[in-house]
Formats: C-alpha cells, sequence, structure tokens
C-alpha cells in the first residue's frame, strides 16, 4: 500500500511552497513548522519530509534547530534535505534528530561521495532524490538544469544497490495540475522493484489513488494538506479500507 508522506519545505525558519521550483513565487503559511510537523503526528502520519530550501541555496543546511524541535516534540520518522555537501553536515543532520537524509544535488555532482556515505551509514538512511526539469535533472534547490538524464542517473545508483528513490517534476510542483504519473510508470517499467517515492503536483485522494494503481510506494504531500484539499480523515478512511480489503 502506498505510503503518504507529508511534506513541509523551510525558508527563514517558515513553512512556505514554491511554485514550479521558483523562489520568486513562493507562498508563506501561517503556522510553525513545528505546529504542522505536531498536527502531521496527531493525524496518524508517520512520516515527515523536509527541504531546507535556504540550505540548498546556500550550501549548508540552514534549519537544523527547527528539525531538533520537531523531534523534541514528535516521533516522526523525518527525512531532511538541502544544502548537504559534506560528511560534517550529513552527521549534523543525523545528529539534529533526522532518521535520514535526502540527497539531491551531491547525489549528482558527486556520486562517489555518495556510495561512500551509503557504505558508511547504511541504504537505509540516505534517500536520494532527483528534481526533473524539462526531463532533465535540476539542482541546488531546483535554480542549476544540468542536463544531465533521469534514467542514466538511476541506472548509476540501481546498480549499487539504489532501493528506493523520490522522483519531483518540479514543472508540476506546487501547480495542482497533477502528478507527473506516466513519467513514474516509465521510471518503474525500466526498474522494476524500485521503491519510487512520487512528488509534486498531488492534488487529491485520487491523485494518490492514481499513483498507487501506477505502483509507487510512497507520494510526498505539501501543498493540497495546506491548502485544505486532503483532509486527514480521508486519508485514514483510505487506509482503513485498503487494510480492511486486504485483511
Amino acid at each position: 500500500m502506498i505510503e503518504i508522506i507529508p511534506a513541509i519545505d523551510l525558508i527563514g525558519g517558515r513553512c512556505v511552497r514554491l511554485l514550479q521550483g521558483d523562489f520568486n513565487r513562493q507562498t508563506i503559511y501561517d503556522v510553525s513548522p513545528v505546529e504542522m510537523a505536531e498536527r502531521f503526528a496527531e493525524a496518524g502520519y508517520r512520516r515527515l519530509h523536509i527541504v531546507d530550501l535556504d540550505g540548498a541555496r546556500s550550501g549548508c543546511p540552514q534549519n537544523l534547530p527547527i528539525l531538533e524541535a520537531i523531534t523534541a516534540v514528535t516521533d516522526l520518522v523525518i527525512d531532511y534535505g538541502g544544502g548537504i555537501r559534506s560528511t560534517k553536515d550529513l552527521i549534523n543532520v543525523f545528529n539534529a534528530g533526522a532518521a535520514m537524509a535526502n540527497i539531491g544535488s551531491i547525489a549528482v555532482r558527486r556520486p562517489d561521495t555518495i556510495c561512500g556515505w551509503i557504505d558508511d551509514f547504511g541504504e537505509d538512511r540516505i534517500l536520494i532524490g532527483a528534481d526533473v526539469l524539462d526531463g532533465h535533472l535540476a539542482i541546488d534547490g531546483w535554480q542549476t538544469a544540468t542536463g544531465q538524464n533521469l534514467e542514466d542517473f538511476l541506472v548509476f545508483y540501481v546498480r549499487r544497490g539504489l532501493r528506493k528513490v523520490f522522483v519531483t517534476d518540479v514543472g508540476r510542483d506546487g501547480s495542482f495540475t497533477g502528478p507527473a504519473t506516466e513519467l513514474y510508470k516509465k521510471i518503474l517499467a525500466s526498474f522494476p522493484g524500485l521503491n519510487l517515492i512520487a512528488s509534486g503536483g498531488i492534488r487529491n485522494l485520487a491523485d494518490i489513488r492514481t499513483l498507487e494503481d501506477a505502483g509507487c510506494s510512497g507520494a510526498i504531500v505539501g501543498k493540497a494538506f495546506y491548502e485544505d484539499r486532503i483532509k486527514p480523515e480521508e486519508i485514514k478512511n483510505y487506509v482503513s479500507q485498503k487494510n480492511n480489503s486486504l485483511s
């Protein structure tokens, strides 16, 4: 069954959502990140995806005190990313309470470093992310187009034992245009058995059902929660119905 993973994106210590990765088109929400995380935990979610957009732009994590505050008041299993460029950054993220580090830019620039981290810290603590813009990878908080092909990127890591990845279609992120379902189907056809987490464009519960039918193992949901397009009780009912159908 697909896992729904709520997301918190941070700029200046506040919850924000960008439209199509554009820092000039951001929505700031009048709720603290810690309060939002508590709401997710109270609603029954187990996971949380945090993106430090300040860190992604600056090249060094900037919001670790918020991560520490969230881990102090919830039991959420958190993956945290944005600006992780060195082993010191990675250790700081883990020490601040993250169960996993979500890695994007450095996974493109320095794949051998990532392979070393996987060997040293374990594959279950490194969550590799691929941000896709016009069919190619984008890095540095989606600000830098690389020209690198997504499939080549995945081939490299899958050959080294990668089992889980999240893929964001930047053009759909924050746009409520629906997820890139055909892209995910194509990825899963090329890499059967990959645990693929979808991100970007999710509008409602129907989109989540579509992603589950496509074979995705998880879905990262942000703006649809903040703007009340998906309600916690909908997810609870959906999970309950799925569990009943499997029993």
